[in-house]
């Protein structure tokens, strides 16, 4: 598996996961900016990701649902703040309700994502950053870290193919 690490700092309120491609970073940047790819490997594999819009431009919006096993769908949005293709992305990341709208009562967070060349290959490091550490201990618990990691794990297939 290509993830490294996964540090969780209640005092800065980060969580930060760090993995390592046998690929450049074009071809990682790739996996991010084509909704296609996107879908492929965002959320774990018992909760593939559908994009429906993808609008990777500062003030743009990715929204996406995840079909659960039981059919269930668990809907996400982001809002793009930052660009610098191929090695940067920053964005909002939050929870919608069934009809798409961002729900008040989910938490979110401020992504950052950042590619760069590491020993022939590339180092992806993904920061969340969140308002509060009460927030942050919520998606903990909802499962952040496990699915998180079980994502991003998929890429390596993606990559090699």
């Amino acid at each position: 598996m290509s993830v490294t690490s996964v540090d969780k700092n209640l005092d800065e309120l980060t969580l930060t996961l760090t993995a390592d491609f046998a690929a450049p970073v074009e071809r990682v940047w790739q996996l991010w900016a084509d909704p296609r790819r996107l879908e492929r490997w965002w959320g774990p594999p018992t909760y593939p990701a559908t994009v429906e819009r993808h609008d990777l431009t500062p003030g743009g919006e990715v929204t996406y649902f995840m079909t659960g096993p039981e059919g269930d769908r668990h809907r996400g949005w982001w809002r793009v703040t930052s660009v610098e293709p191929p090695t940067s992305l920053e964005f909002t990341d939050g929870f919608a309700d069934q009809d798409g709208k961002p729900d008040p009562d989910l938490p979110s967070s401020t992504v950052r994502m950042r590619l760069t060349e590491h020993d022939g290959g590339t180092r992806m490091e993904v920061r969340s950053v969140f308002e509060s550490r009460e927030q942050m201990e919520q998606l903990v618990k909802m499962g952040m870290v496990e699915g998180l990691t079980e994502a991003v794990g998929q890429m390596d297939a993606l990559l090699a193919g």
